[in-house]
């Protein structure tokens, strides 16, 4: 595993906790399906894309801690940098020119980290899963981890793409059940992507139905 700092490693409950707190107040934050993360090893997280909320989204609903995707332009931001870093996202080429990206997320799968990515590639327009890109295949299959797929409704309601500042609504999240090791390395990556595709509609449309149903339904706070 990797080696952090003292600080890097109490700020990580503490933050959560608080975090926590404020989606459950603010966004009546609720999430099923948490037992679906693995305990331990390395699994690729793949989430449909709504708002800037996600990456801080989905690492509340996982006690273990998540590795992130982030645009190598932020790397250049001083402060955003730091953050970023602490944070233990990895700088990305969006153009895909360069590969130190794809390398340091293999190596952190590899040695039994967990690794969050966006299929969809970017936020959505219109706050529905929009077609993903095959790009998850290659990392899930070199660093043969199982995929958990999670999908969830609200974030683009309190966020779009077009605001600068979120406004409110409610949240919910859920996680699937993970694709095997055994799965991922079967199927071709068209067959993957679909595989992976149908899930996410799936969770996106019980998300919605949840939301819809806040009062009456089981669903654990964030």
């Amino acid at each position: 595993m990797a080696q952090r700092t003292l600080l890097q490693r109490l700020a990580l409950p503490i933050a959560q906790q608080a975090a926590r707190l404020m989606f459950s107040v603010f966004f009546q934050g609720r999430c099923s399906g948490r037992q679906n993360y693995p305990s331990k090893g390395g699994a690729l997280v793949c989430s449909n894309h709504q708002s800037n909320f996600d990456p801080m989204l989905i690492g509340l609903t996982c006690n273990r801690r998540l590795n992130y995707l982030a645009k190598k332009s932020l790397f250049r931001i001083p402060g955003i940098d730091q953050f970023l870093r602490f944070w233990d996202a990895i700088p990305v080429d969006r153009s895909g020119k360069e590969v130190a990206g794809l390398k340091e997320s293999l190596k952190r799968l590899q040695r039994g980290e967990m690794l969050l990515v966006f299929p969809e590639g970017t936020r959505t327009r219109n706050g529905k899963v929009a077609s993903l890109k095959s790009g998850f295949c290659t990392l899930a299959r070199r660093a043969k981890v199982p995929i958990v797929p999670v999908g969830f409704d609200g974030p683009y309601d309190a966020w779009p793409r077009e605001s600068l500042v979120p406004g409110l609504a409610k949240i919910h999240v859920c996680i699937g059940e993970p694709i095997t090791v055994e799965t991922v390395q079967s199927l071709t990556d068209e067959q993957l992507t679909a595989e992976l595709e149908s899930r996410l509609h799936r969770l996106f449309e019980q998300a919605r139905h949840q939301r819809s149903n806040v009062g009456r339904l089981m669903t654990k706070h964030l």
